[in-house]
């Protein structure tokens, strides 16, 4: 693979994605989602997919994209009440989702991440989450033993990276971007400024290039606020 990762741009990046495949997207609400990867994938056109995401975006943009043009088999989320199309598909039938406590979310990234094969949790004990799961007691509590995920790909957005894949993000778009950077087979990063090895301070860099396989430099992102309040 070499030492430099970096590729041309989004469809470069995801070439080899495939129908069926199993994809992480990073990105919280609208903040911080990997845009130039989902118009890439939304002209690609690959289908069955399954998304792993924290939410599925909005009826006209982020995964909401891809939700219209039906790209999408199944969606593993812990938030989807902002999308419309979503709605629609779900209570049609149209689209499997799995529904997951937000840390659970997050919990199973970190196992793929760390390469755990379970991470034992007590949030979805006794309720319809823990339906087929097994559960164990430690110490006189029930714990679900839930699944690391599979990702074939993740993808995420970050503020700046170097070519060698080390990456950094801004603020709150550190998100879901984070843990999934670390748990993807093959992890792809969009980011709004490449630079050159050693131009980023070692000290504030958020995942090492080891995780990153392909990175370039995004461009046009829309960055939008998915629900503005105002004071009158």
């Amino acid at each position: 693979m070499g030492f430099n990762k970096v590729v041309a741009g989004a469809a470069e990046a995801i070439k080899d994605i495939q129908d069926g495949a199993v994809l992480m997207l990073g990105g919280f609400g609208l903040c911080g989602i990997p845009e130039n990867c989902i118009n890439a994938l939304v002209a690609k056109g690959v289908k069955n997919l399954t998304c792993i995401s924290n939410n599925a975006g909005v009826d006209d943009f982020g995964i909401g994209l891809m939700l219209q043009t039906r790209q999408v088999k199944k969606m593993i989320s812990s938030y989807v009440g902002e999308n419309a199309e979503f709605e629609r598909q779900l209570l049609s039938g149209e689209l499997e989702v799995e529904l997951i406590p937000q840390g659970t979310l997050a919990s199973r990234c970190l196992a793929a991440a760390y390469g755990f094969p379970v991470v034992p949790t007590p949030a979805g004990v006794g309720t319809e989450v823990a339906a087929g799961k097994e559960v164990r007691n430690y110490n006189g509590k029930d714990y679900l033993m839930e699944a690391a995920f599979e990702a074939d790909f993740a993808i995420v957005k970050a503020w700046k990276g170097d070519t060698l894949g080390n990456i950094i993000f801004n603020k709150t778009a550190r998100n879901f971007n984070q843990v999934m950077a670390m748990a993807g087979k093959t992890t792809i990063v969009e980011v709004e400024e490449l630079v050159q090895p050693g131009e980023l301070d070692p000290n504030f860099i958020h995942v090492p290039g080891i995780y990153v396989h392909r990175i370039f430099q995004g461009s046009n992102y829309e960055k939008r606020i998915e629900q503005r309040t105002v004071r009158k």
